[in-house]
């Protein structure tokens, strides 16, 4: 297999990063509307819905550059005069936690108290998902391969150097994640926000340890930008469950689970 891989479409060959990109926004809204359209006695107004979106997808894009520029610093610094360097570049770590951010500010700025991740989680996971396939098939110059490995597994993107091929890890992970979640979730024994912030804990306690058989930056303590954010964020969607099912047990009402969306 030749990186990047180029995806025959007609008479066009189309790079798989911004083909899968798009495929992966197209997939992720759809299974949003569908599951909400399943569930149309949201707690929360679509108007208001609406507003949590812009300002998730605000904080998303906000998180996801920041945090990509904090880890190629070097890079940034180097080329920061240049238009390019400004504009590209994202993490999905980022991106999730700065739409974390964002969603709660929403919800600050327009009036929902009801917890509204979990409209999110199972079209962020499968989003994800096909993006990370994109980034498997671009090779090198998506900078989301592994360091060099012996293991059978292991794939030359074109250097020479058998590598872990961390997105299809991140793949497989999220594929199991989301499988447990939705069960979970139909169960429906968990509050409203639970499973969302049940993917955060595992998407970041996933990349904390990814980015161990990757090249990376260290900063501080022997980890990089994105394991510094990822530990963090993983440590906050912990304690935030963790007070919002005492929550539940302590308000015998709160334990009946209105639905919000799945």
């Amino acid at each position: 297999m030749t990186f990047p891989l180029y995806i025959p479409l007609g008479p066009w060959h189309v790079h798989p990063h911004a083909l899968f990109d798009l495929l992966a926004y197209a997939a992720g809204g759809q299974l949003y509307w569908l599951l909400r359209r399943r569930r149309p006695t949201s707690a929360v107004p679509f108007e208001k819905m609406m507003w949590v979106f812009v300002f998730m997808a605000g904080g998303a894009l906000f998180g996801a550059k920041v945090l990509a520029w904090l880890e190629m610093w070097p890079e940034f610094w180097a080329q920061r005069f240049g238009v390019g360097i400004w504009l590209g570049g994202k993490t999905i770590a980022g991106g999730i936690l700065g739409g974390w951010l964002g969603v709660e500010l929403g919800k600050k700025m327009v009036g929902p108290s009801e917890s509204t991740g979990d409209a999110f989680v199972f079209p962020l996971i499968l989003a994800i998902a096909i993006g990370r396939l994109g980034c498997f098939l671009t090779g090198l110059s998506d900078h989301t391969y592994g360091i060099a490995s012996s293991l059978p597994w292991a794939i030359d993107f074109g250097d020479g150097i058998p590598r872990h091929p961390t997105s299809l890890y991140e793949i497989a992970i999220l594929l199991i994640a989301g499988a447990i979640l939705w069960t979970v979730h139909r169960r429906g024994t968990l509050p409203n926000g639970a499973i969302f912030r049940l993917f955060i804990a595992i998407y970041c306690l996933f990349r904390l340890l990814v980015e161990f058989i990757k090249p990376r930056e260290v900063i501080l303590a022997g980890l990089c930008p994105i394991q510094w954010a990822s530990a963090v964020g993983a440590i906050a969607a912990l304690i935030s469950l963790r007070l919002m099912l005492t929550r539940q047990q302590r308000i015998p009402q709160y334990a009946a689970r209105e639905e919000v969306a799945p």
